[in-house]
């Protein structure tokens, strides 16, 4: 490329879904003044919610969604998780299966999900001066997300 260097100025929103419709005209007028570019990363469906903005939609270049997690990828996460915090996971001790289940159903092993939920859990264990992460502390702490089905 005889040495020249092309920068690009990129734009990287996380929980895009919560943009309103102001935002993404906003947005979408900056990308047409200045060739930024924008990676808008959300929850499931967000595309779809874009076809409602056909100046926006035009532009979109791709949309790809994420699979879950496996059960063995799950595991790796929530051991990553749990020594985070100090504790040990050991999916054949009771406690820490229906752990696991709770989590598997809530976040439907949804990696951002996930990762949103357990700040919450560590946070409920503080306040609660809990040191077993239980079934009951993840319900609670998935009670202060918001979650969309």
């Amino acid at each position: 490329m005889n040495g020249i260097v092309k920068l690009v100025e990129l734009l990287i929103i996380d929980e895009a879904e919560r943009l309103t419709p102001t935002a993404l005209e906003l947005l979408r007028d900056k990308h047409d003044r200045t060739q930024l570019g924008i990676i808008l990363i959300g929850m499931p469906g967000i595309d779809q919610r874009f076809r409602h903005y056909p100046q926006l939609y035009g532009r979109l270049g791709f949309s790809h969604r994420y699979r879950t997690l496996g059960r063995d990828e799950l595991l790796f996460v929530l051991d990553r998780h749990w020594k985070r915090i100090g504790r040990s996971l050991d999916p054949d001790d009771f406690t820490d299966a229906q752990a696991i289940a709770a989590i598997e159903r809530i976040t439907r092993c949804n990696f951002r999900l996930l990762e949103r939920l357990f700040p919450q859990i560590t946070r409920v264990l503080k306040i609660n001066q809990l040191e077993t992460i239980t079934d009951d502390v993840i319900e609670a702490a998935a009670s202060t997300l918001v979650i969309g089905n």
